[in-house]
């Protein structure tokens, strides 16, 4: 990440048509020869800078409450992520706004940053994946409960009919008490796999996740090509979210 920020530093004070390679290897303390052996041109010196910042959204995806339905939680993320003094500060902002106004200039620059939206877009659908399904299963889990306790409870009607040899009806604690409905998400029921690895992406969930990231891309990508503060009626997050009504009709539960 060292060599990421010094690129960015470089290309931020003296433009990117006059930043070498070689002025980032000595920017960021290092050989040519090492600078090459992570990255193929300085272009893509900044590759982690984008992704650190596309990740900072999936992963806050993932991490929403559990309560939280698809669109809600793709909106929460947006506000945990695109507000400024959530997780990035706002002069951060203007140095985002810098690079992004860089990739709409550079060929080269802009195919890191497309490259960079394309992988965030399936990472994002993997965990949209995972979310469905994990409600899917606390939903079956919740049903199933709930039937479980109204066959025991008509059971024990049957059998205080049954045993004319006890006029008071005898009761009992419910042997199958429904779940608590907190707000964690059941465990992975497959036993040999592992818990944390996300549920495969379906075709329409790949698109609505497409679809998503898009409206967070579009989004910077517009607000980075005014001179509008970061916050308001016309900051990233603002229009993040205007974006993402795009969805609000979307089927998730046919998606999954």
């Amino acid at each position: 990440m060292e060599i990421a920020r010094a690129a960015a530093a470089l290309f931020v004070r003296q433009g990117l048509r006059a930043t070498r390679a070689e002025d980032i290897a000595q920017a960021a303390g290092i050989a040519p020869r090492t600078f090459y052996r992570y990255f193929a041109s300085k272009e893509e010196a900044v590759a982690p800078l984008y992704a650190a910042g596309a990740q900072r959204w999936t992963e806050a995806v993932r991490a929403a409450p559990a309560s939280l339905g698809v669109l809600e939680a793709l909106r929460h993320a947006v506000r945990e992520t695109l507000t400024p003094g959530f997780g990035v500060s706002a002069s951060a902002w203007e140095w985002v706004r810098t690079l992004i106004r860089l990739a709409d200039a550079s060929p080269a620059l802009r195919k890191v940053w497309a490259e960079v939206c394309q992988a965030e877009e399936g990472a994002l659908a993997e965990i949209l994946a995972h979310r469905l399904s994990a409600h899917a299963r606390q939903a079956a889990a919740v049903g199933e409960a709930a039937d479980s306790a109204g066959t025991s409870r008509t059971d024990g009607r049957e059998d205080t009919r049954d045993n004319v040899s006890h006029p008071e009806p005898h009761s009992s604690p419910d042997p199958h008490p429904a779940p608590d409905a907190g707000p964690a998400l059941p465990p992975n029921p497959n036993p040999n796999q592992d818990p944390a690895a996300p549920a495969s992406a379906p075709p329409r969930l790949r698109f609505a996740a497409a679809v998503a990231g898009a409206a967070i891309r579009v989004a910077v990508e517009s607000w980075a090509a005014t001179t509008e503060p970061p916050t308001g009626a016309n900051g990233p997050a603002t229009l993040a979210l205007h974006n993402l009504d795009a969805l609000a009709h979307f089927a998730w539960e046919e998606a999954d």
